[in-house]
């Protein structure tokens, strides 16, 4: 049944960062004199807004050009990367970088115990978060997209990656955006530059300090809540996964677009939103989706296990 279906988009306001997970992120400005320039700048990458602020006026052309051929690698929107092309074909001779992700998603679905799972694509059609024509799948359809749900669905054989069943299709955007950013700040070291901030979307990476102090994030706690926490970082990763920003509502019941593989619905744990800080993007950004899925306890013993530190906010949309 499709009436009255509705999405809270992302709003881009002044002094902040959109999270396509769905919470929001400030990048604050530090008081007082500052002693180095800094340079901002931002493109539409990822399906998203990409922010780089540095002292250094190499880093955006180094960290943009970067991120821009994990996007064509990736992404699920371009038709000649390689994750297009086993979504259409449903078997190709992957790259080494492929293949790791391949490797670091089937280390988070066996660590989340199914939580985590690439191979949700299916469910997103279903419920409609790709084409925005929004629906409540009935639970004959939600059986039946489960049918193709599941990493241990996925032949590796060397280089060789393939569906088991006709049908599948993966979506790493739960992981790949983590895994661009971490790539373009490797690519920033390796050029000398050891300041700068790199915001995704919502998954940030503080590399070195800002002016000699640790780059101040504000993590806000929901849509009307204000801040839930303020952070200081330096070499490390943030990413928040929520509840309350893409969404569609019917008969005033809330749908995210977090879904959990294992029952083919939207996430119900009790939680509104949840920052991850880890020591690399690609960590946080799969461990804020897993925990968003698993629930309080279960999500604080997982990111224990990889020595991430989490920030939770429980409750529903507000």
């Amino acid at each position: 049944m499709k009436t009255r279906l509705w999405l809270r988009f992302f709003t881009l306001l002044s002094g902040f960062c959109t999270l396509a997970s769905g919470c929001w992120l400030l990048v604050s400005a530090l008081s007082g004199c500052q002693s180095r320039q800094l340079y901002k700048d931002s493109r539409m990458m990822l399906g998203t807004i990409v922010e780089l602020t540095s002292a250094d006026k190499r880093a955006a052309e180094i960290a943009f050009k970067e991120i821009a051929r994990i996007e064509n690698l990736l992404s699920r929107y371009k038709e000649q990367s390689e994750v297009a092309r086993l979504n259409a074909q449903g078997r190709i001779s992957a790259s080494q970088e492929t293949l790791y992700l391949f490797e670091k998603a089937g280390e988070f679905w066996q660590a989340s115990q199914g939580a985590f799972d690439i191979t949700v694509a299916p469910l997103l059609a279903l419920w409609g978060f790709y084409g925005l024509d929004f629906r409540v799948p009935d639970s004959a359809e939600i059986e039946e997209a489960r049918r193709l749900i599941g990493f241990d669905k996925i032949k590796i054989n060397g280089n060789i990656i393939e569906f088991n069943e006709i049908g599948m299709q993966v979506d790493l955007g739960g992981i790949a955006k983590g895994y661009a950013v971490d790539s373009a700040i490797k690519k920033l070291r390796r050029a000398g530059i050891n300041s700068a901030l790199i915001n995704a979307g919502g998954d940030v990476y503080c590399l070195g300090d800002k002016n000699g102090k640790p780059w101040r994030i504000a993590v806000k706690a929901g849509a009307k809540r204000g801040f839930a926490d303020y952070l200081k970082l330096k070499d490390q990763a943030v990413a928040t996964s929520g509840d309350y920003e893409k969404y569609f509502s019917y008969n005033g019941k809330h749908y995210s677009h977090i879904l959990d593989p294992r029952s083919g619905r939207p996430a119900d744990s009790g939680i509104s939103s949840v920052s991850v800080i880890a020591a690399d993007c690609l960590t946080a950004d799969a461990l804020a989706t897993s925990i968003m899925i698993l629930g309080e306890e279960a999500g604080r013993e997982l990111a224990e296990s990889f020595n991430a530190e989490v920030i939770i906010i429980q409750g529903g949309v507000s």
